[in-house]
């Protein structure tokens, strides 16, 4: 593994995770009120665009992140629809 390929994993890691604490807290308060509806819409798409780059280009560290990145972006989207 180079060390291109584990920065990439780990940027990855970090900008994965700063999504957890916002999607423990609506899995906890069930409060999405102060959530911007277009801001996650776009994100979402945003993630899958570059979940299907890294697909496209076979980069390891970009599939990973956006793949788990994508689930949480999912979960809070759902939630804000939810409990609009």
């Amino acid at each position: 593994m180079t060390y291109t390929t584990l920065i990439g994993l780990l940027a990855g890691f970090l900008t994965t995770i700063c999504y957890l604490p916002q999607a423990i807290r609506i899995f906890n308060t069930k409060h999405t009120k102060d959530l911007s509806l277009p801001t996650f819409l776009m994100l979402t798409l945003g993630i899958i665009l570059l979940l299907v780059y890294g697909i496209l280009s076979s980069d390891l560290p970009i599939i990973l992140a956006n793949a788990l990145t994508l689930l949480l972006s999912l979960y809070i989207l759902w939630m804000k629809i939810k409990y609009k």
